[in-house]
């Protein structure tokens, strides 16, 4: 990707990009990610050789999920730094020095505009449209939710790019997540804070955890698949039903999901 098309991108997107940072990034974070959770990412054959794709995965761990230091050092691995991987973020992770060092290492705030502009521009972008109601279910609970989410097939659809399901499975491990806590969030009116779980869970060092104190992730083994492409005009038409987009794509995934889950013998241990 040249300069004049990154520039291309906004602000808030390649523009902010750094390859050399990013790759600091990943030089440090990737073997410590890959030693302690015995990261795999297979499947990055099917990625899209040119052109813009979306990343469509899982998201797991809590709040210190690990999806991202997972799949990025192994995508770089394979196919350098010519070529970035924009991570979709909540816009409350962009506060302070932080947000800068996000932009750098190519996590862009999750709106479906700075998506579009690097899709258009020929980047690959991640998104989970589960956010943080599929990053806290329970831990036993092995299965693709997005809680009704569905604009990420709009997007790709506006953007005339395919979907490139991914699935991974092992970081619910990294603690005990007991419950989402839906109930207990609309008990205490959370919902007028655009609060929808109070998450709880058990982990090592601070034991119950509601939402804070974060527990450590457990050393867990980690696998990551990624899945062919899905064309979505050639397989829905030129006007495609968003829903049926939506549960085929999830569909593909909970399959996958669960031959990964089959291939695991003991939590944690893999």
């Amino acid at each position: 990707m040249g300069d004049t098309e990154v520039d291309s991108i906004g602000k808030e997107a390649a523009a902010k990009w750094d390859p050399v940072f990013t790759e600091q990034i990943k030089n440090l974070l990737g073997p410590v990610a890959k030693r302690y959770f015995r990261a795999e990412v297979r499947g990055l054959d099917a990625v899209p050789a040119a052109g813009g794709a979306l990343l469509v995965s899982n998201h797991s761990g809590g709040m210190l999920t690990p999806d991202v230091i997972v799949f990025a050092p192994a995508f770089y691995d394979k196919f350098g730094f010519d070529r970035p991987v924009f991570t979709l973020g909540h816009s409350a992770l962009f506060v302070g020095p932080i947000g800068d060092w996000l932009h750098r290492a190519g996590v862009i705030e999750a709106n479906r505009r700075n998506a579009e502009k690097a899709l258009n521009a020929g980047a690959l972008v991640l998104v989970f449209p589960g956010g943080d109601y599929d990053s806290y279910r329970p831990t036993f609970e092995n299965k693709i939710d997005f809680a009704g989410r569905t604009g990420y097939v709009r997007t790709a659809i506006e953007s005339g790019v395919p979907i490139v399901p991914m699935v991974s499975i092992g970081a619910q491990e990294t603690q005990l997540f007991l419950t989402r806590g839906n109930w207990l969030a609309k008990r205490i009116g959370l919902k007028r804070l655009r609060a929808e779980i109070l998450p709880v869970s058990f982990g090592f060092p601070f034991g119950l955890s509601v939402f804070f104190p974060a527990n450590l992730p457990l050393p867990t083994k980690i696998v990551t698949q990624v899945l062919d492409p899905i064309d979505v005009v050639a397989e829905f038409g030129e006007d495609p039903d968003i829903d049926a987009v939506d549960a085929h794509v999830r569909h593909v995934m909970q399959t996958a999901l669960d031959e990964l889950a089959r291939e695991r013998r003991f939590p944690i241990l893999g």
